[in-house]
């Protein structure tokens, strides 16, 4: 198997439930091609460098998976045909892949990431804690005096030669 990177850009009017269909799509297409869907990540909007389709601005997904070469072009011919689709780009990044490493640092990072959250969700925990706890000072009595020092006399002491 190969790994593949496909970014996509798509037209920005389009809203949140009109752009999933697209991103069903190719998560449908991967495992039905015998692929593996590594990473999904989304860009979101940014300008372009020239208008594309009269449109000064896209939304941008990565795409980053194992699969075949049959598997790259049904996906760059269903790019081509969906007009909300403006445009797309494969890369080959790998021409031999272990499908079983990929899936083993899979699962380390997303362990990594649900360490990352737990570490996260704790510290905000404790932010959480300090700022409702009373502060000493607030509940310090106001009684008390504070104490001054009175400042000690010093003698000089001369000595005499002799």
């Amino acid at each position: 198997m190969r790994r593949y990177e496909t970014i996509i850009i798509i037209d920005p009017d389009l809203s949140e439930e009109q752009r999933m269909p697209i991103f069903e799509r190719c998560n449908d297409l991967i495992p039905q091609y015998g692929g593996l869907l590594i990473m999904h990540d989304d860009w979101g909007q940014k300008k372009l460098a020239y208008d594309i389709k009269k449109k000064a601005r896209g939304y941008y997904t990565r795409l980053d998976y194992c699969g075949a070469g049959d598997l790259v072009d049904e996906l760059e011919r269903f790019f081509r045909i969906d007009d909300r689709v403006l445009k797309f780009m494969t890369v080959l990044l790998e021409k031999q892949v272990d499908i079983e490493l990929i899936k083993e640092e899979m699962a380390q990072a997303e362990k990594a990431e649900e360490e990352a959250a737990a570490a996260a969700a704790a510290a905000e925990k404790d932010a959480i804690e300090k700022k409702s706890a009373p502060d000493a000072e607030a509940t310090a009595p106001e009684t008390l005096e504070p104490q001054v020092e009175e400042p000690q006399s010093t003698e000089i002491q001369s000595i005499e030669e002799e």
